[in-house]
């Protein structure tokens, strides 16, 4: 069965398969370029890589209005909880099994505090496994070595952030993708804000000119088909 992402802008992906709905970083209110509004979304688990105002974004009020279930670290875990949400703690390197198939922790480089300044948990990626199929969402983060170890488990999916200043740049993207080896790159995290304006198709032309995986630049309100 095929996985089908829509593209909502920034860092956000609405996924579906494995007989659920997830919905990724769901920065959907103030964000700019975003191709929903958090009343228009659906989702049976939500997944948040770090704190951030433009990843946790409207995480609690979907969740809230849904009865989603909110993955995430330690702390946003127990974050949502208090707000009246069901939520799912993990940590880096922790994966477990749910009935849409596995989330698994990976290290993110960046910094996690929610909007008044406390401590968010460590950043982190998810590694997907659904439907068969294995999704590496970095999420914000700068280049590891660590990465070609991801790269090891059979990527057929990495979506990787190319905004530079606060994550990856275009080079440190490409070659992320060369540590990776996925059959398919998304760019994300850029565009949003001036200082995280890219050419995102330069990017597109570097990794199919580079490497053996092809790349799909999606515009906010675009799926792709896994």
């Amino acid at each position: 069965m095929p996985v089908e992402l829509a593209y909502y802008g920034h860092a956000c992906f609405g996924v579906k398969g494995g007989g659920a709905t997830l919905l990724i970083d769901p920065f959907l209110t103030g964000n700019p370029l975003a191709a929903a509004s958090a009343d228009e979304v659906e989702a049976d688990y939500i997944l948040v890589s770090h704190a951030h105002g433009d990843h946790l974004g409207d995480t609690v009020s979907i969740a809230q209005r849904t009865g989603a279930t909110v993955i995430s670290n330690h702390e946003i875990a127990t974050y949502a909880e208090t707000q009246g949400v069901t939520a799912h703690g993990l940590h880096i390197g922790g994966g477990y099994d749910f009935p849409f198939g596995r989330v698994k922790l990976t290290i993110a480089h960046h910094g996690s505090s929610f909007p008044d300044g406390s401590y968010g948990g460590n950043p982190c990626g998810f590694l997907l496994s659904i439907e068969g199929k294995n999704i590496y969402h970095a999420c914000d983060t700068g280049l590891f070595y660590d990465m070609k170890l991801i790269g090891e488990e059979g990527i057929e999916l990495a979506i990787l952030p190319i905004g530079d200043n606060y994550t990856m740049g275009p080079k440190d993207a490409l070659r992320a993708v060369k540590l990776i080896e996925p059959r398919v790159v998304i760019p994300i995290h850029y565009d949003t804000f001036d200082l995280i304006k890219q050419d995102p198709a330069a990017f597109a032309k570097a990794v199919e000119a580079e490497t053996q995986a092809k790349c799909v630049v999606l515009k906010p309100g675009e799926s792709y088909s896994l």
